[in-house]
C-alpha cells in the first residue's frame, strides 16, 4: 500500500494530473491510475514505477469507471 502523503503529491509524469489508486483485484497488482493520460503505473513492492514505457493502457471500461 502507498503512503497517503505520497499519493497526494504524485502525478502522471505525462499529463501532470492527479493519480487514483486501485487496489489490486484478483491476480493484478495496485495500480495508480491517470484520467487524463489513459494510463495505468504499476506498484511493485510498495513503489510506484511511474514510467511511461512500464504503464499500460487503460481499457474503456476503465476508463469509465474513472468519470
Amino acid at each position: 500500500m502507498i503512503d497517503s502523503r505520497l499519493l497526494e503529491i504524485l502525478v502522471c509524469p505525462l499529463s501532470h494530473a492527479p493519480l487514483v489508486l486501485r487496489p489490486s483485484g484478483e491476480g493484478t497488482g495496485d495500480e495508480l491510475w491517470c484520467a487524463a493520460s489513459g494510463l495505468a503505473y504499476p506498484i511493485h513492492d510498495g513503489i510506484p514505477v511511474m514510467l511511461p514505457e512500464e504503464a499500460r493502457e487503460l481499457t474503456a471500461e476503465e476508463r469509465e469507471s474513472l468519470a
